[in-house]
C-alpha cells in the first residue's frame, strides 16, 4: 500500500517555540538567546530551501550554545535533506540526549529512522512524542506514524493512527488524504470520497491529491466528476509522473 508522505519535521512548530521564548527568556544567559535568535534564523532558511545557509546559521548557534537540543535536531533535519545520513544522525542523536523527552525532537528523529529503512524502531519516538501532553502538534507525529506504519504492512495500525490524527485535527488535508487513499485500497469507496473531498475543496491540490481523486471517482463511475479532476490534473501537473499515469491509463498502479 502506498501512502502520502509528509514532511516530518518540525520547524514550524520551533519557531512558534522560540518565539515564544525570546519573549519569556529573561532568565536565560545571553548565549543562549543569542543561540535561539540563530536557529531563528536558520529556520527561516530552511522553509526557504537554502539549506547551506541554514546550515551555518546553525553552527553559529551551536557555537554559541553547544548544549541547545533544538538547534542540533535542525541540523538533523537539515543534514537529512541534503542526503548526509550520518551526519544527521550525529545530530539528531545528540538531540535527544540532551533533551529525551521533547516531543518535537523524538517526531523529527522518529521520522528520520523510518525514512531510512527503519520504520520499526520509528514507532517508539512518535509514541514517546504523543504522551508528552504538552505536545502542540500530535496530528504530525500520528500522520509520521501512521505512514510508517504502511511501510511495515500494518494497515490495522496506520488506520487507528490516521483515526486519531482526524479526531485531533480534521482540518489536516494530510490525515485525510491518508484516509482516503487506505479507504480506497481497501473498497470502500464511500469513504474514500468522503475523505479526499474535504481535501479537494483547498486551492492549492498536489498531483497526489488530484490523481487519487480521479481514481476515486472512476471507480465510483461518476465521469464527470474523474473528468473535472483529471483537467485539474492536467492544467495544474502537466509534468507529473501521475498525469502521465492517466494519460497510460495506469488507474491501477
Amino acid at each position: 500500500m502506498s501512502v502520502v508522505l509528509l514532511a516530518g519535521c518540525a520547524s514550524g512548530n520551533y519557531a512558534a517555540r522560540q518565539e515564544n521564548e525570546l519573549a519569556t527568556s529573561f532568565d536565560k544567559t545571553d548565549n543562549q538567546k543569542r543561540a535561539r535568535i540563530r536557529l531563528q534564523l536558520a529556520i527561516g532558511y530552511y522553509q526557504q530551501g537554502q539549506m547551506n545557509i541554514a546550515l551555518d546559521e546553525i553552527k553559529l548557534a551551536l557555537q554559541t550554545d553547544s548544549d541547545f537540543a533544538d538547534a542540533y535536531s535542525m541540523a538533523g533535519l537539515i543534514y537529512m535533506d541534503l542526503g548526509e545520513t550520518r551526519l544527521a544522525e550525529d545530530n539528531f542523536s545528540r538531540a535527544i540526549r540532551l533533551a529525551p523527552n521533547d516531543p518535537d525532537l523524538s517526531n523529527n528523529y522518529g521520522w528520520f529512522l523510518c525514512q531510512n529503512g527503519r520504520a520499526q524502531q520509528s514507532i517508539a519516538y512518535f509514541e514517546s512524542a504523543l504522551r508528552n501532553k504538552a505536545y502542540q502538534s500530535p496530528a504530525k507525529a500520528l500522520n509520521n506514524a501512521g505512514t510508517c506504519s504502511v511501510i511495515l504492512k500494518d494497515t490495522v495500525a496506520a488506520e487507528r493512527y490516521f483515526n486519531e490524527a482526524f479526531r485531533t485535527d480534521p482540518s489536516n488535508p494530510t490525515t485525510s488524504t491518508n484516509l482516503a487513499r487506505i479507504n480506497y485500497e481497501r473498497g470502500d469507496l464511500e469513504r474514500a470520497r468522503f475523505y479526499i473531498t474535504r481535501v479537494t475543496k483547498a486551492d492549492v491540490l498536489s498531483a497526489e491529491v488530484l490523481w487519487l481523486a480521479v481514481k476515486i471517482e472512476r471507480k465510483m463511475g461518476d465521469r464527470a466528476a474523474e473528468s473535472s479532476f483529471a483537467t485539474q490534473l492536467r492544467r495544474r501537473h502537466p509534468n507529473s509522473t501521475e498525469f502521465a499515469a492517466y494519460q497510460r491509463g495506469a488507474f491501477n498502479e
